[in-house]
């Protein structure tokens, strides 16, 4: 089997919890480089995994001759530079979400890509998610009727001190924003696969209980071209966790109390239904495997740059006053 070899430009949580584990594991990845900012961990990080490389700036990652694509694992403010100059030196991009800061530093991007034709692929892995396929499966089929509304809350308490590892998300020169920025932009993607395009959203962006540079929490609101309405609301305040959806149709709904454990109930007149539809353990592994492959065979992948730069003018939208309520 033909293998695209692999070069992973930040080790942090994720990269370490899913990315390293995909890109070893799966049969058409070769796991060949790292590059991390701690380079004294970086030899171990890379032995850990299996890579055979690990280079002291991401600078001599992206030209490295013998790596065909580059994994963006870093802080968003980097994912624009770094993304344009691993396009720039022929490789292959996959970018971790949010895709950028701006609208526009997603459009350089896409325009690197293009110009060195190269394909950049954006990580909304729940894209994948079988459940999501199913639940678009339902609404397609008129069970649940004619839709109205969906509700996504996503809850977790998150509140690391300066000297954390991951207290970079809490700066907005880095992260862009806060949850709504981080983990608001997955659901957000969630939402655009099942109903299709935004023809309005309204954003309310707060600090209710803590004093940082970003919101801690924040609610949007949609209209979609297909019909129903959504809401959206996150929180990095809230003591109790939460990752529902719930989808509302004029002859039924769809609840779905833990979205990343994909089981869900399905209501109509006929009665309650429950339906499993588990997401692979490794949330990331669909989403490389199918870039990896979209890269071999020449075609698009199923979550690329016009879909990170979708959810990103959405995100604009919500942030555009940065006024906090």
């Amino acid at each position: 089997m033909k293998k695209l070899k692999w070069g992973l430009i930040g080790c942090g949580d994720i990269s370490r919890k899913r990315v390293a584990p995909a890109l070893r594991d799966l049969p058409n990845c070769e796991f060949f480089a790292i590059n991390r900012a701690n380079y004294e961990l970086a030899e171990s990080f890379a032995s850990e995994f299996g890579a055979r490389k690990w280079h002291k700036t991401w600078q001599e990652l992206v030209t490295d001759d013998e790596i065909d694509a580059v994994y963006v694992a870093t802080p968003v403010n980097l994912h624009c530079p770094q993304t344009i100059a691993a396009a720039e030196s022929g490789k292959q991009v996959l970018c971790e979400k949010p895709m950028a800061l701006t609208v526009a530093e997603c459009d350089r991007m896409i325009s690197a890509c293009r110009a060195n034709n190269v394909k950049l692929g954006i990580a909304y892995y729940r894209n994948f998610y079988p459940v999501i396929d199913r639940i678009k499966e339902i609404i397609a089929s008129g069970e649940i009727g004619q839709v109205v509304f969906s509700q996504i809350n996503a809850f977790e308490y998150f509140n690391p001190l300066p000297t954390d590892s991951q207290y970079w998300f809490l700066r907005k020169e880095q992260a862009g924003g806060g949850p709504m920025f981080d983990f608001g932009c997955h659901r957000i993607e969630v939402l655009l696969n099942i109903f299709g395009p935004v023809k309005y959203t309204k954003g309310f962006i707060s600090r209710v209980l803590f004093d940082r540079e970003v919101e801690d929490t924040s609610t949007a609101f949609f209209s979609f071209n297909s019909g129903p309405n959504a809401i959206l609301n996150i929180t990095h305040a809230a003591y109790e966790p939460q990752d529902t959806m719930d989808i509302f149709g004029d002859k039924g709904s769809i609840h779905v109390p833990v979205l990343n454990a994909g089981y869900m109930t399905v209501r109509t007149q006929t009665g309650d239904r429950t339906e499993e539809h588990p997401p692979e353990a490794n949330f990331h592994q669909p989403l490389i495997e199918d870039f990896t492959q979209a890269v071999l065979d020449d075609y698009n992948p199923a979550v690329n740059g016009e879909t990170g730069r979708e959810v990103a003018s959405i995100e604009e939208i919500i942030f555009n006053d940065w006024k906090f309520i």
